[in-house]
Formats: structure tokens, C-alpha cells, sequence
């Protein structure tokens, strides 16, 4: 893909069905939220959020480590789009997708407006400082690290 310049404070200019490929890409802010470990329970449809990261993301950086093979190294991998945005319910109340998507602004800590990741790690927006990676963690011991119940 050829590179795409990013418009001048285009999540405030556009909406996100008008952003090209790079500036959709953009609005992560990098807090790896999406790549923490989600279990769903069959009965009620919720799911179990665990503090244990999949095991391509760096936890140090916030950022996946095979980006571009992701889906193939990782099944379950969210792949967020302008069409599937409101399908993913349990994105957390800070993602720029979903707040963009429900008409507010961006957080002041997100890197598009701070000019970088320092603040949304600091504030501890991020999962840096509560994840473990899937390498780490016995497949049985999963339950214990659940850290909330979101409805679904």
C-alpha cells in the first residue's frame, strides 16, 4: 500500500466512514485493550476480560510484534473496520473507534493529541502496567485471571 498522507486533524474534519486507510489506522491509540484475552460464556453471552495479553503483543510498547501476519498467527484477532464497528460492544469506553464513533472527541491523553504515547501510558490507559502474555499463563489457570465481566 502506498503511503497516504494523513489530513490535518482529520478525526475532528471527518467522519469515520470518510478517513482513508492510514488515518483509520491512525486512531489506535495503542492502549492493547483489544488484545487482552476475552472469554465468552455460552449461556449469557458475556464475556470474561483477563489481564492476559495474545501472544504477539509486545506489553512493553502496546503494539502488536507481527502486525501484518496477525490474522494468520492469531485466529481470534479483532479486525476492527468502519463496517464492523458497532459489533464490537466491549471495546472499552476510552477507544477512539467507539468514541469517535458515538459522536465525542478524542481523549487529550491519545497520541493524535498528546503527540505521543507517554501520557496514555502514564494515565494508565494502556495495559503495560496489568498484562501478562498468553506465553506465560497455563491454559487452566485462565480463570484466575479475569479482571472483569462485560455484558454483552
Amino acid at each position: 500500500m502506498p503511503d497516504v498522507a494523513l489530513r490535518e486533524r482529520f478525526w475532528e474534519r471527518y467522519p469515520l466512514d470518510a478517513l482513508n486507510d492510514a488515518e483509520w489506522e491512525a486512531l489506535c491509540d495503542g492502549c492493547g485493550r483489544c488484545c487482552l484475552v476475552k472469554i465468552e460464556d455460552e449461556e449469557s453471552g458475556d464475556l470474561a476480560l483477563l489481564d492476559v495479553a495474545c501472544k504477539l503483543l509486545d506489553i512493553d510498547s502496546c503494539r502488536c510484534s507481527d502486525y501484518a501476519n496477525r490474522f494468520t498467527e492469531v485466529a481470534e484477532c479483532t479486525k476492527l473496520t468502519r463496517e464492523n464497528l458497532y459489533e464490537f460492544d466491549w471495546l472499552p469506553s476510552t477507544c477512539a473507534y467507539r468514541r469517535l464513533g458515538e459522536g465525542r472527541r478524542l481523549a487529550g491523553w491519545h497520541p493524535l493529541v498528546a503527540g505521543s504515547d507517554r501520557r496514555m501510558h502514564r494515565k494508565g490507559i494502556s495495559v503495560r502496567a496489568i498484562a501478562v502474555s498468553e506465553r506465560d499463563v497455563d491454559a487452566d489457570d485462565l480463570e484466575s485471571h479475569i479482571i472483569a465481566i462485560l455484558p454483552c
